[in-house]
């Protein structure tokens, strides 16, 4: 892990504004994607394309690119973040509505707070991180409830088994990403490159086992799909997914995994400006509540040890 006072705080800054802002527009352009391409289909283009360009970016600058027990820590984490749970959401996007995936999701850190064993101490002694990881789902909450009691729920087999799903995909999201953090080695851009690569071959080998390549035809595909799957590999997986991993390494995993409740303020926030979207008090609430959260969570980075008075 790299030395926290030696990384520049701006650059701490750009990569969670990236991973915040980007990831938020990305509910609304992974919905559009899998209109027309199988959810599993596209995340394997998207992660082979995008994986093979970093990896060739890191050929250019010449950094190692094979190191077994990089790619085996790469490929474990990859596929825990990448085709279990990322490729998942999509799946799941086609039954449940986005709304509540969005407040299930949001419940994510919690999952980070428990598998996190090295941090069990500091973690569940620290009132201001529990207080801010239960603050952030109320604001969550509020954030969708209007759009929650319009949504459609009739609480059939098949809706059950995606909340269930949900669970798994918030476990399976934490345990990658810590995974990750404590066990990646190397230059973090490669390991993104190999994470995304091993992710690709199990979304596109699970998409020919269910059938989804063979019922699908691109040339039915229209341009903004295609547009969306762009946006997707430039700046959710690029940009986006690479700030992550780097993140991982230089903030506490509670920190970082506080995307999950700001995210979904930013795709609010978008609908506003750019679909005519309006923006209920209670949302206005919902923000402000969420944004409370994160004071909490980071209030003890914010305080000087009781030591450093002397």
């Amino acid at each position: 892990m790299e030395n926290q006072k030696n990384v520049s705080p701006m650059l701490v800054m750009v990569a969670f504004a990236t991973v915040y802002l980007v990831w938020g527009s990305t509910y609304f352009f992974i919905a559009l994607g899998v209109e027309h391409i199988p959810p599993y289909l596209m995340a394997g283009i998207r992660f082979l394309v995008a994986g093979l360009l970093l990896l060739g970016w890191c050929a250019i600058k010449k950094l190692p690119l094979i190191s077994w027990p990089q790619i085996k820590a790469a490929a474990i984490s990859g596929i825990l973040l990448l085709f279990i749970s990322n490729g998942s959401v999509g799946m799941i996007e086609k039954t449940l509505p986005s709304s509540l995936v969005a407040i299930f999701l949001s419940a994510t850190p919690i999952s980070f707070v428990l598998l996190d064993k090295p941090m069990w101490k500091t973690n569940f002694t620290s009132a201001s991180t529990l207080a801010g990881l239960a603050v952030g789902i109320i604001g969550v909450i509020l954030l969708f409830a209007e759009r929650l009691q319009s949504a459609s729920f009739s609480g059939s087999t098949t809706e059950m088994l995606c909340m269930a799903g949900l669970v798994v995909t918030s476990l399976s999201w934490a345990g990658g990403s810590l995974y990750s953090k404590y066990y990646g080695s190397g230059p973090v851009m490669v390991t993104t490159a190999w994470q995304m690569i091993a992710a690709s071959v199990f979304c596109l080998l699970f998409s020919v086992i269910i059938g989804d390549v063979k019922n699908f035809h691109p040339e039915t595909v229209p341009v903004k799909a295609w547009l969306s799957l762009g946006y997707l590999i430039v700046f959710g997986s690029l940009a986006g997914f690479s700030a992550y991993v780097w993140l991982l390494q230089v903030r506490t995993a509670t920190q970082v995994s506080t995307h999950a409740y700001v995210n979904p303020v930013v795709a609010v926030i978008l609908g506003v400006l750019f679909a005519n979207e309006t923006m209920s008090g209670l949302q206005v609430a919902g923000l402000v509540v969420i944004l409370l959260s994160l004071l909490l969570i980071n209030l003890n980075k914010y305080r000087k040890p009781a030591s450093g008075k002397a």
